[in-house]
């Protein structure tokens, strides 16, 4: 694509809009139609430089974009084989952002699965898109000789979490030593650089139920390290962890992410989640009744007043009290559009105050996790 010294314009007769060069950030845009393309370039002209192509088109950009933003309808097998030739290039690109208007879990998991580094359903939201692009982390982290790492890690988990939903919703045999792998390489990148790194960066790249899942693995893991559990325990931990919330499969979205109150017939919708996610898991080889236990019983406390079973303190195991607590906290300090994002020292104050619910030596051990480590 040429850069023309002219201000960014429609789309061109071979899908390219042309924008002059400039020293600011430079991005490529990719779309399946022209009406996509000019709406995505329009909200980003003023702040980056961009190049525009549509997907039908011949690639013919030369310079390795900051990030690409892609805004194209996933159930076309086309669109898929479109992006699939430009994975080489996509790839050079250290995000790669996918606007999906169609909000489900196949084409979220779709997205991951060609490259994304983040997925936005729903609505293109000008402020959410601008936000996904002011990286807080292009400064120190993007100077570091190992600045790749923390999204390779990422990138893994997402991608693993993204298949076990779409196995879910497709009936398909779930990937387990898969998951279990992208878990072990989380627990690795954890042990070698802290739990805040992890936090920030899942909160840059992911939104929603994946980035729920992604940080609370990472919290039961930075958890069973500074208790000091053995390998195998960890490995149950975090295991159970990236699995804990796969009965999400079966809700939508649009309730999952819903930014209000949920009504009460969407709330017990969202209580069928550990039984569904057993369920499934339960006919699995290489899932142990530990990792069953936790992903059915995550959501039950001591005094009995959790669900689905109503469990009571003497019935609920290790596993599950320490991938409890790490679930409050990470549904507590995760990144919604719609919300701040809760300070950890306020997320670990509610935690004390669960009186009777959670186990209380537990709780304070968690406290050089959730304010120190």
């Amino acid at each position: 694509m040429q850069h023309a010294p002219t201000r960014s314009g429609p789309v061109d007769g071979d899908g390219g809009i042309r924008q002059k060069r400039t020293d600011r950030p430079f991005l490529h845009v990719l779309a399946d139609t022209s009406d996509k393309l000019s709406g995505v370039c329009s909200i980003l002209e003023e702040k980056f430089t961009i190049a525009g192509e549509r997907l039908d088109a011949d690639s013919r950009l030369s310079q390795t974009p900051a990030a690409i933003v892609i805004r194209t309808e996933l159930r076309d097998v086309d669109n898929i084989a479109a992006i699939k030739k430009r994975a080489g290039k996509l790839a050079k690109a250290r995000k790669r952002i996918f606007l999906l208007e169609h909000a489900s879990h196949v084409c979220i998991s779709q997205a991951y699965a060609l490259g994304a580094t983040l997925v936005l359903p729903g609505t293109v939201s000008r402020t959410r898109l601008l936000a996904a692009l002011a990286d807080p982390a292009d400064g120190p982290s993007a100077s570091s000789g190992d600045a790749s790492q923390p999204d390779d890690a990422v990138e893994t988990a997402a991608t693993a979490i993204a298949s076990m939903f779409t196995a879910v919703t497709l009936g398909q045999p779930l990937d387990v030593d898969g998951t279990k792998e992208a878990g072990r390489q989380i627990a690795d990148r954890i042990t070698r650089h802290g739990l805040t790194e992890w936090l920030m960066t899942v909160r840059r790249h992911h939104e929603g139920t994946y980035q729920h899942c992604l940080l609370v693995t990472g919290v039961a893991i930075d958890f069973g390290l500074s208790l000091g559990v053995g390998r195998a325990d960890l490995e149950r931990l975090y295991s159970a962890a990236m699995f804990h919330d796969i009965g999400k499969a079966q809700i939508p979205l649009a309730i999952l992410d819903k930014p209000g109150r949920l009504d009460a017939a969407e709330r017990a919708l969202i209580e069928t989640h550990p039984a569904a996610g057993y369920e499934f898991l339960k006919g699995h080889d290489g899932i142990s009744p530990e990792i069953l236990d936790a992903v059915r019983h995550h959501h039950e406390y001591l005094d009995g007043s959790g669900y689905p079973d109503a469990l009571c303190a003497e019935r609920i195991g290790d596993i599950v009290r320490i991938l409890t607590i790490s679930d409050i906290f990470a549904a507590l300090i995760e990144h919604r559009h719609y919300k701040p994002t809760m300070p950890r020292a306020d997320a670990y104050n509610i935690l004390c105050g669960m009186n009777g619910k959670l186990e209380k030596a537990l709780v304070h051990s968690f406290k050089q996790v959730a304010l120190t480590r």
